[in-house]
């Protein structure tokens, strides 16, 4: 027996003996657990009894390895990984080919995969996207599908997915509820962390291509040479899984750690020093994916201190990568304090003249919504409004205003309700998603964005429910045709259960906790009225801030007449920028969606709605139901208890019910403040809060303790 097959079978002993063994989520969606039906297994068996693979490259090793992995567990049988399969049945081939006719519109990435009746195929034009392919096939055995006469062919519908960690130097995260960074930067380059390539086989998993490492708010540290060489030790784990990195960078860079006297973006000197750093970046990591800026925004440096615009700043930038195959991604997360104005319309004033001014390799990354990361908020004006420039969508994985690490949310319906909106920016079916991939626009680069919720916590996302997000966001960003119920049971398949009514049931209370959520703590088109500073919690009262637009009252505008920030053509037109199909639909405040009617209209107390219902009292209903259906997430949870691993399922449980009180506090907090100005009782059934606005103020003042 060679010492190959000894050292699978120890695995599969060792696989074996710790099944027992608690969950504590380390291993996502890749698990690769013994298949308990002996009769499906044995079907399996006779698809996969060797892994063929003729290339040397790191990433085809990768995909064999995965391979071997994943079946040998699933399976409970050696896999073996040969050369040559010439005269063999029963395996699967992973082959390159760029020549292929059937490969030809595969680009780089897409992959195809096909039962040849003799073996199962995995190919690609190139190494990468037979790595794709491999994990494709995991999925499909994950999830109980059908291997034979399998013909599936997928190529990415948006080129650079990334994910963007808001991770510092000092190992902390910003806005991150899943401890702190898994980037160990004082131990690179010497110590790698295993869990990086577990990182990366996870991302490579769903079709993530790219990591921007660390935050938008950057320090200057990561452009040194020395933390340059750790960013390279990262890049060269990341590499053989497909991904790039990327880097935020400081603008002020050039004087901070150049000794230049300015960082004025049309100064020959400050271009030379980005040129400089830019090809040092090269030499270093060659792959390098390029540079994510935040600039001019919640007082961060930028071209405008020197009376420049953003197009000049990441037009230096993109000259700096001349040569490079190197991308800018501009965010343009960007406002100015103005107690006046509308934080809504703030972007567009400053990137709408932009248009068609940026450099070739610059891409404007642009939040899903004008506000900052809502639980819903209409989709951003600019898409749409900018065919000469490709966006870049950025969502958020990591819960900022979702309740952090103790609410379960899951963000897919948020992502999706924003990429199947209609711009009409070429006539309908213009959605946000056709803009954002390119085809709207007819532009040639294309990328998707989602700040991670990646921690240093064991199980990687703090609550488990999390993981569905950063897998719903790979998945979507691969393909945003997919449906969130359809990605929340794959996810449930390969992490919690492949019992088919518990999978059911997860899955569909997975697809309801965003609505949830949204019911118990904003209703109707409220926005930005939770806790000052850490974002946590409710705080609509907040009246005095560093700046207004920091205060809740400048949102939800509650006054003795009614409630909601008029966007109209009485108010601050906002709802201009969209296209007149838009405006119709949400400029009447008796047609508009409830979902949406606050954003968009200062509605009236007594003034009844579509439901039938006052504002009031469909703002308390809403309040009320939403805390209640908490309730029931519990019930669905607790139903699929024997299908689900004793402690996870027992993590779950006892963060719903950390979830209910919050939400019991969201509500109380919200009808009470807002009764003061309503001076209506709370409408039957409802039983009117047994603590007081002052006590609800009392349990906000603790959570904004330092």
């Amino acid at each position: 027996m060679s010492l190959r097959t000894c050292l699978l079978l120890l695995c599969l002993f060792v696989c074996a003996a710790t099944r027992g063994v608690a969950d504590d989520g380390y291993r996502l969606w890749l698990k690769y657990d013994l298949i308990g039906d002996a009769g499906q297994r044995k079907q399996y068996q006779q698809a996969a009894q060797f892994v063929s693979v003729s290339g040397q490259s790191a990433t085809l090793k990768a995909a064999a390895d995965e391979l071997q992995t994943g079946l040998s567990g699933l399976l409970g049988q050696p896999v073996p990984v040969i050369g040559d399969a010439k005269g063999r049945k029963g395996g699967i081939i992973l082959r390159v080919d760029a020549q292929a006719p059937d490969n030809a519109g595969l680009g780089e990435e897409g992959y195809r995969l096909y039962d040849d009746k003799n073996n199962l195929v995995i190919t690609g034009r190139r190494d990468v996207a037979v790595l794709y392919g491999a994990f494709a096939l995991l999925r499909q055995v994950q999830t109980r599908q059908l291997l034979e006469g399998l013909k599936i062919s997928s190529v990415p519908k948006i080129q650079r997915r990334l994910l963007n960690h808001w991770d510092n130097p000092n190992g902390t995260v910003e806005r991150g509820y899943a401890g702190s960074s898994i980037w160990k930067w004082y131990e690179l380059p010497e110590v790698v962390d295993p869990r990086y390539r577990d990182y990366a086989r996870a991302n490579a998993s769903v079709g993530i291509n790219g990591a921007v490492l660390n935050n938008v708010n950057a320090s200057p540290r990561l452009l040194t040479t020395e933390y340059l060489h750790k960013v390279a030790a990262v890049a060269g784990v990341l590499r053989p899984y497909g991904q790039r990195v990327y880097l935020s960078v400081f603008w002020a860079a050039p004087k901070v750690i150049g000794g230049l006297p300015t960082a004025d973006p049309l100064d020959p000197q400050v271009r030379q020093w980005w040129k400089a750093k830019t090809d040092e970046i090269y030499q270093i990591i060659p792959d390098f994916g390029g540079f994510l800026v935040k600039a001019n925004s919640e007082g961060e440096p930028g071209p405008q201190d020197y009376g420049r615009n953003h197009a000049d700043g990441a037009n230096m930038l993109a000259a700096a990568l001349e040569g490079h195959d190197g991308l800018v991604m501009w965010r343009a997360f960007v406002y100015k304090a103005d107690p006046k104005g509308d934080r809504f319309k703030a972007a567009s004033a400053e990137f709408l003249p932009l248009d068609g001014k940026f450099a070739p390799k610059v891409l404007v990354q642009v939040k899903n919504g004008p506000i900052d990361f809502q639980a819903r908020e209409p989709f951003h004006p600019l898409f749409g409004a900018m065919p000469r420039t490709p966006l870049v969508l950025e969502v958020q994985l990591t819960q900022e205003y979702l309740g952090f690490a103790t609410h379960a949310v899951y963000l897919a319906p948020l992502i999706k309700e924003c990429l199947d909106s209609d711009t009409y920016a070429q006539g309908k079916g213009s959605t946000v998603a056709r803009v954002v991939d390119g085809s709207v626009d007819q532009h040639a680069v294309s990328g998707m964005a989602g700040v991670a919720n990646i921690g240093a916590d064991r199980n990687w996302t703090g609550h488990p429910i999390g993981q569905a997000n950063w897998y719903a966001f790979g998945r979507l960003a691969w393909d945003h045709t997919l449906g969130s119920e359809a990605i929340a049971a794959e996810w449930t398949r390969q992490t919690l259960t492949t019992d088919p009514p518990a999978v059911q049931t997860i899955a569909g209370l997975l697809q309801q906790t965003r609505r949830i959520y949204v019911r118990y703590t904003a209703p109707l088109g409220l926005h930005h009225i939770m806790g000052e500073g850490i974002h946590y919690g409710p705080q609509p009262w907040l009246e005095r801030s560093a700046r207004p637009d920091w205060t809740a009252i400048y949102y939800h505008r509650a006054d003795s007449v009614g409630l909601g920030f008029d966007r109209t053509a009485t108010g601050s037109n906002a709802l201009a920028l969209y296209k007149p199909e838009v405006q119709q639909l949400w400029g009447n405040a008796q047609t508009i969606a409830p979902d949406y009617l606050l954003w968009f209209h200062h509605v009236p107390w007594r003034q009844r709605l579509r439901t039938g219902r006052t504002l009031w009292d469909e703002l308390c209903t809403r309040y009320y139901t939403g805390a209640d259906s908490v309730l029931w997430l519990q019930r669905q949870w607790a139903q699929v208890q024997p299908k689900v691993d004793p402690a996870l399922h027992a993590d779950v449980t006892a963060r719903l019910q950390t979830q209910y009180k919050e939400a019991l506090w969201w509500r109380d907090a919200c009808v009470l403040y807002f009764q003061t100005y309503a001076r209506r009782p709370i409408p039957a059934p409802f039983a009117p809060p047994q603590r007081t606005l002052a006590d609800v103020k009392r349990l906000v003042d603790i959570y904004q303790l330092r």
